[in-house]
């Protein structure tokens, strides 16, 4: 959860919450969410209740995903939620969530990108957008990837538009790839079918068909996995949103990080502080994902995005509202 004001064409944060409480877990076996997973959920969502009556929080969304999109009671859920906080669930559709997280990276696109794939690996889904910004003028191509807020497809009016060429949002993300390969005992073999596999599922995604040029290609990564992966790149000791948000890392310096999750194995990854217990289940299946996209498209360089889906809703909203400087977009 994040709580922000508007503050100039950005937003300033005034209280966050986040806690992992993997709600899809076990979803790829029973096609429906466990009551441990639920209890969970909703004992996070109570605090983030506490905290939004703390600050009079006037204007709000509050939104669900993948695991309440796939699951048979995730209706259900949804209803007891709202009966024991009194919080109403929106179930997203796949598109909103790639375009939130989209927006939501704005601000991290260069002016010399033409070629943008934004990447969000979330829990039960990984959405990819490709976007053509060749024919915005460099200045506005951050704001262009700001209007896609109201939809992929949509009149510019007298702006120059980012096109949409593709996206697609493929029903793996770090906790159902996981749960595929769970049968799988040895950690190296998991993480290659896993890799392979995820690759596999991106096959229908029109511009890996063709060929790009390497110049003026960009990628932004999006994800708790991302991030993690950034946090031991760096070797720090506690987070630091500051030094990760908007770090560039290489191709190289990916694989290495991979190689020192897989040498370190479960029970090292579990007492990892910068992995931490409630992640090290899922870094590996979130780490296939990623060295499989780096694998498929022309770049050896990723955008480290700490950011997502919260900030996308509260980008639109705020956008939609028109209280950003420059907007509304």
């Amino acid at each position: 959860m994040l709580i922000a004001q508007p503050k100039g064409s950005q937003f300033h944060v005034v209280d966050s919450f986040s806690k992992t409480v993997q709600l899809g877990h076990g979803l790829e076996q029973t096609g429906r969410l466990s009551r441990a997973s639920m209890n969970r959920t909703i004992g996070a969502i109570r605090i983030c209740r506490q905290k939004l009556q703390k600050h009079g929080v006037r204007r709000m969304r509050l939104v669900a995903t993948e695991a309440c999109r796939r699951a048979k009671n995730g209706r259900a859920f949804l209803a007891q939620v709202q009966r024991e906080t009194g919080l109403r669930l929106d179930v997203i559709r796949p598109e909103e969530e790639a375009r939130l997280a989209v927006i939501s990276c704005a601000p991290l696109v260069s002016t010399k990108t033409e070629q943008l794939l934004v990447v969000d690996i979330g829990g039960g889904s990984t959405e990819l957008v490709w976007i053509d910004l060749s024919n915005v003028p460099r200045p506005e191509r951050p704001g262009a990837i700001m209007r896609l807020h109201s939809g992929f497809k949509q009149d510019p009016g007298p702006f120059a538009a980012a096109k949409v060429v593709d996206w697609i949002s493929v029903p793996l993300g770090v906790a159902t790839l996981r749960d595929q390969f769970h049968d799988v005992e040895d950690d190296a073999a998991r993480f290659a079918l896993m890799s392979w596999f995820f690759e596999e599922n991106l096959s229908g995604f029109a511009p890996s068909a063709s060929e790009q040029a390497r110049d003026g290609f960009q990628i932004i990564g999006t994800s708790g996995t991302v991030t993690t992966v950034a946090a031991s790149h760096l070797g720090l000791r506690r987070y630091d949103r500051n030094k990760v948000d908007g770090l560039r890392m290489t191709s190289d310096q990916i694989d290495a990080v991979i190689r020192d999750y897989l040498a370190l194995g479960p029970e090292g990854r579990r007492d990892d502080p910068r992995i931490g217990r409630d992640r090290q289940a899922l870094i590996m299946s979130g780490s296939a994902i990623l060295q499989a996209l780096m694998r498929l498209w022309p770049t050896d360089r990723l955008s480290v995005a700490d950011r997502g889906l919260r900030e996308g809703l509260l980008y639109a909203q705020m956008s939609a509202d028109g209280v950003l400087e420059g907007g509304p977009y």
